[in-house]
Formats: C-alpha cells, sequence, structure tokens
C-alpha cells in the first residue's frame, strides 16, 4: 500500500504553497484538522494513529507529517499550519523551555503543560504510559551472566563489562557515577548510532546505550537495565495541541484519549520494528494497531 505520509520536502512545499494562496482559495481549512510530526519512525507512527482516532471520531484530518526537526514541528504548530502533533515531555522541558532535566515525570509534565500554554497559547493532552527515554542494554545472555538487571547492579559491575555508544553519550558516565557510584566500565567502545546493536550481538561489548522504544530491543529479545535511582530525564509523549484548534474542534481530546493506555514501551518496540525492521509502511503499520487495539477499520 503506498504510504500516506509525505517527505519533509513535500510538506514544506504544500505549507509554502498554501500560504501565497487568496484566502478564497484555500477551501475550508476550519473544517479540518490538520495532523503534524517530526521525522522519524515512532512520530510517523504516532501522527498517523492520531490521525485515525480523529477520522475515527467523525473528523476530516489533513496529514502534514514527516515535518523535520523539533523546531520545524513547532514553527509550524505556532504558525496555525498545523493544528497538533506528537511531541516528548523531555524533548519540550530540555530542547524547547531550555531547563535543566527533572527526574519526576509528573513535574516534567505538570511544567511544560504550563509553560507552553503561557509561553506559546499550546496545550498538553494527557501523556501515554510510553517513556522513550535513553537507557542501557544488555543481552539475555549478559544479563543471567551477572545477574544483571538495574542500573544500580551494572554500576557495581562496570568494571567487569564493556560499554558502547556514541560520542553524545561519553559523557553520561560522568553522570551515572554521581547518580550511582561505581560506573567505570572496563572499556568504553565508540558505536555508530546503526551499529551498536550489532557490536551487542556480536559479543564485542557487554552493555549499550538504547532509547527504551527502540525497535531493536524486541526483535533481538534485549534486556532493558532499570533505571532504578530515575537518572534518565522521563520523555513520554503526548499531543500537543493548539488552543486555537481545541477552540474550533473541542472533542480533540475526547478523540484520542482512548488511544492513550495503548502506547506503551513494549507497544513502539514492536510497532517500530515493523517499519525499521521489516520496512512495512507507517501508515499500514499504525492501521493494523488501531485495528487491534480500538477496534477501528478504517477504509
Amino acid at each position: 500500500m503506498t504510504s500516506r505520509t509525505m517527505t519533509r520536502g513535500a510538506a514544506l512545499r504544500l505549507l509554502s504553497a498554501a500560504a501565497l494562496l487568496p484566502a478564497g482559495c484555500v477551501g475550508k481549512p476550519a473544517a479540518t484538522i490538520k495532523v503534524g510530526s517530526k521525522n522519524f519512525t515512532e512520530e510517523l507512527l504516532l501522527g498517523e494513529m492520531y490521525s485515525l482516532c480523529l477520522e475515527r471520531a467523525g473528523y476530516a484530518v489533513e496529514r502534514r507529517l514527516n515535518l523535520g526537526s523539533t523546531q520545524i514541528a513547532m514553527e509550524a504548530l505556532r504558525n496555525g499550519d498545523i493544528d497538533l502533533y506528537p511531541e516528548y515531555t523531555g524533548t519540550a522541558l530540555v530542547v524547547q523551555l531550555k531547563m535543566p532535566p527533572m527526574s519526576d515525570p509528573r513535574k516534567v509534565y505538570d511544567t511544560v503543560k504550563q509553560m507552553y500554554q503561557t509561553r506559546y497559547g499550546l496545550t498538553w493532552l494527557e501523556a501515554a504510559p510510553m517513556n522513550d527515554t535513553q537507557a542501557l542494554a544488555t543481552t539475555q545472555a549478559v544479563s543471567a551472566k551477572y545477574g544483571l538487571r538495574t542500573l544500580s547492579q551494572c554500576s557495581r559491575l562496570a568494571s567487569r563489562l564493556r560499554l558502547g555508544a556514541g560520542h553524545e553519550f561519553i559523557e553520561r558516565p560522568a553522570g551515572l557515577q554521581r547518580a550511582y557510584g561505581g560506573f567505570k566500565f572496563a572499556s568504553v567502545k565508540i558505536t555508530a548510532l546503526g551499529l551498536k546493536y550489532k557490536a551487542l550481538l556480536a559479543g564485542d561489548v557487554d552493555v549499550a546505550l538504547a532509547f527504551s522504544t527502540d525497535g531493536e530491543i524486541e526483535a533481538d529479545k534485549l534486556v532493558v537495565l532499570e533505571d532504578d535511582r530515575h537518572f534518565f530525564p522521563p520523555y513520554q509523549v503526548a499531543p500537543v495541541v493548539s488552543l486555537d484548534a481545541l477552540t474550533r474542534f473541542p472533542k480533540i481530546p475526547i478523540a484520542l484519549d482512548p488511544l492513550r493506555p495503548f502506547v506503551t514501551d513494549a507497544t513502539m518496540r514492536r510497532l517500530n520494528w515493523r517499519v525499521d525492521g521489516n520496512h512495512e509502511e507507517p501508515a499500514d503499520v499504525a492501521r493494523d494497531f488501531i485495528a487491534s487495539a480500538l477496534g477501528y477499520h478504517p477504509a
């Protein structure tokens, strides 16, 4: 089936062309909810899920997915080029609001919700259980060999373990040492983003940097070490919606909230892998999931 997402370039050309049209040629934008997303697999899936839920509620939806970075998505939302898109609480706190990381999920959510409303005229709907934060992962074999299940255990065993991580993470062990003590690895191997799991599975490293909803975790049956002292900030996902859109479409929260409890770490790992590992289209994967979770079978 042909993907219903569009490339970033196509999306930006569409937005630019619409801005140049006379008002009478644009149609009736108030009758259609414009759903955006950033430009990676998980965002494409979530944007498509949101679109399907809104269509299930009877709304007309225009998909403006694959827009680009956080900055591009936020600009589109604030300019009215889209009405909502999926965002992560940790990204909003650290990247958009430039605030220091915090570990309490509810405090992070409440902070970004309040700041987005007062600063930008945007609101956050309730966040899903999913938390796409940084993590450390290992194989079933290494976990069994060392009894390794938590970061506290990893901190004590680090002198016997080899860490695989990218350049952006190399400063993290110092922070982990402050939070947990220990974490002085036997060696640290620089691994490119796309090769970290291959290094782990090949036995070149014992522990690797991960993101908790990576599809490889599901596909390779890896063990994500529990962050038992909450070092990594939370990255829960939720729809960010303009207040103007909520005025025009007041039932958006009712339409999207049934999806929320189904968006878990395990679910997103499985769906991400279907796209990244099995090379399925995000729109097809999202349709299957919505049919299974909500019993809605879109045409």
